[in-house]
Formats: C-alpha cells, sequence, structure tokens
C-alpha cells in the first residue's frame, strides 16, 4: 500500500507540471495584458516598462520556470487586473465555491444512490418511472437551463428563493460560511440544485444499472435460498458490491462539479473561483487563470487519491494486491 501511494504521488506532481504548463502556454495567446492594463493612451515607454515589470519580456520557458519555482515557495503572483496576490483573491472566494460544490456534492450522492436503489428495487413502481422519467431532463438540459428555468419558477413566480448572491454570510476566523444564516441557506438551494442535477442523475443511474446487475448474481440467489430477509440481501450484500463502480463515479463527478462550477456561478451571481476565473479571462489575467487550473487539477488528483484508498476500504481483494487495479 505504501508504494501505492508513493507512486500516486509522483504521478500527482507530474500531472500538476503538465496542467502547469498546457495553462501557461495556452494563456499566451489569450491577448496582451499590458494592452488591456494600461489602456490606449499609454506611450510605448510605459507599456515596455510595464512589460519588463511583469516579466512578460524574458522567453517563455525562463518564465514557466520562475512561475513554478515561486509556486513551490507559496507564491502565485499577482493579479495583472487588479495589483492583489492572487493567493488573496483566491482564498477570498473558495469558501463560496467549496461551499456550493459540499452541498450539490451531498445533493448529488444522497439522492443519486436513494433514488438509484429505489428504483432498482421498486422498478415496476409507478413512483419509479417517474423518477427515471424526470431524471432525463438532468441529462438531456445544459447547466444554465435548468439555473434559468429554477430561478424562473422558485425566484419570479412562486418568489419563494433568492434568484442571486450568496445571501448573508459569517466569518469564523479566515472562513466565510453562509450554512449559518437563513438567507444564506435559501440561497444555496438553487444553484446547488442546479450544479449537482446532472451529476444526480449520473449517479443514479448507474446505482441502479449496477444494482440490478449485482441482484441477478448466483451469491443473491444463494443467500436468498438461505433465507436471509430482504434488507439483509438488498443493503448489506447487493449495495456493498454496489459501491465500487459508484465511489469512482462520486469521485470524479465532486472534482466536475468544482471545475464546471463556472457556469452556475455566472447564472447565479455566485461570488465564488469560477466567477472570478471569468474576469480573469476578459482581462488577460495569467496569474489568476494559472492558479484556477492549477487549483482544479489539485482537486482532482486528490479527489482520485482519496478513491484510490476508498477502493481498499470497499474491496479486501485490492489490498490484498496492494492496491493495483
Amino acid at each position: 500500500m505504501l508504494s501505492h501511494l508513493i507512486r500516486r504521488m509522483i504521478e500527482t506532481v507530474l500531472v500538476m507540471l503538465a496542467v502547469a504548463f498546457i495553462a501557461f502556454s495556452m494563456f499566451r495567446f489569450m491577448g496582451d495584458p499590458v494592452a488591456n492594463m494600461m489602456g490606449p493612451d499609454a506611450t510605448m515607454a510605459d507599456r515596455q516598462a510595464m512589460t519588463e515589470r511583469l516579466g512578460l519580456d524574458r522567453p517563455f520557458p525562463v518564465q514557466f520556470a520562475s512561475f513554478v519555482g515561486d509556486v513551490l515557495n507559496g507564491d502565485f503572483g499577482v493579479s495583472y487586473r487588479v495589483g492583489r496576490p492572487v493567493l488573496d483573491l483566491i482564498a477570498e472566494r473558495l469558501p463560496a465555491t467549496l461551499e456550493l460544490a459540499l452541498v450539490s456534492g451531498l445533493f448529488a450522492a444522497v439522492f443519486g444512490v436513494g433514488f438509484g436503489v429505489y428504483t432498482a428495487l421498486r422498478r415496476t413502481s409507478l413512483a419509479s418511472q417517474a423518477i427515471m422519467s424526470i431524471s432525463l431532463i438532468g441529462v438531456s438540459l445544459p447547466t444554465f437551463l435548468i439555473g434559468i428555468g429554477l430561478i424562473y419558477l422558485f425566484s419570479v413566480e412562486l418568489r419563494l428563493l433568492p434568484s442571486f448572491g450568496r445571501g448573508e454570510v459569517v466569518r469564523i476566523g479566515g472562513w466565510t460560511t453562509g450554512l449559518l444564516t437563513r438567507t444564506g441557506l435559501q440561497s444555496l438551494v438553487l444553484p446547488s440544485i442546479t450544479l449537482g442535477m446532472f451529476q444526480m442523475t449520473l449517479i443514479m443511474r448507474l446505482v441502479r444499472a449496477e444494482m440490478l446487475e449485482v441482484l441477478r448474481a448466483d451469491y443473491i440467489r444463494f443467500a436468498r435460498a438461505r433465507g436471509l430477509s430482504d434488507r439483509a440481501i438488498h443493503f448489506r450484500h447487493a449495495l456493498k458490491n454496489t459501491l465500487v463502480p459508484v465511489i469512482t463515479v462520486i469521485g470524479l463527478q465532486l472534482g466536475s462539479i468544482v471545475a464546471f462550477s463556472i457556469i452556475t456561478e455566472t447564472v447565479f451571481q455566485w461570488p465564488g473561483i469560477g466567477s472570478l476565473f471569468i474576469a480573469s479571462i476578459q482581462s488577460v489575467d495569467i496569474p489568476v487563470m494559472a492558479t484556477y487550473l492549477l487549483f482544479v487539477a489539485a482537486f482532482f488528483v486528490t479527489i482520485n487519491l482519496i478513491v484510490d484508498l476508498l477502493y481498499m476500504a470497499v474491496d479486501p481483494r485490492l489490498r490484498a494486491h496492494g492496491g493495483g487495479h
């Protein structure tokens, strides 16, 4: 197991370097940050001075090496747009994004697994058929359209929930949360459902398919022949053996929730790092864009590492083979 963890850590470092290189290379062709910062009235001398101050006159390999070295020292640079350290900007917006991702992930996992098990065990019932039909909405409609539909129904027509913003937040140390206020909780409902709907339907359909397959296995028939109760067969045997592929999908979808929160944050004007990334694109703020992609990549590889550990906890065969799969 230790050798497996060491191998995964080496893979993580290589992935992060690859993401940093791709991001840094791609953003060089998105525009001229000096022109966006100084405006059309700046002289050539002013532009040249700004270019030298930002280090943009140096060769690309030197710029990239300098960026990686600064990141290893905890310095992610200064925003070209607002002139503040990028790490401070990310720290201000990160609680909002992680809070939204947490609630969306819980919504997707709980309802996805619950509805998946129910529709597998009661697949001929009217409620099960209704759930499967409604789930097509989460799969087929784009995220922004689901968000607009929810805003129209619950904010415009019914006037039950706010349509934008994060609501009132409480500061706990350096962290801000809306989970402890009424308006904060209300503001979380619509964006969380919007962001988690697609992931919830994927998890539900996977759980249903895996559950139906497991219920047809020989050891389930043997368990029934032994006289075990339906509850023991369904939840102690069938559901447990369904969890390995489900853990994979849940882990990947949690990473997707953070990566693709940009659309939801834009629709609901949510003050997270996704909306910060959109603003940085408009101003060609390379340090912010590169840091955002590094954060998303780090989140993905961390989730994958946790999924590997959960694999070994759920399936003893993987522990016996040192975590290989």
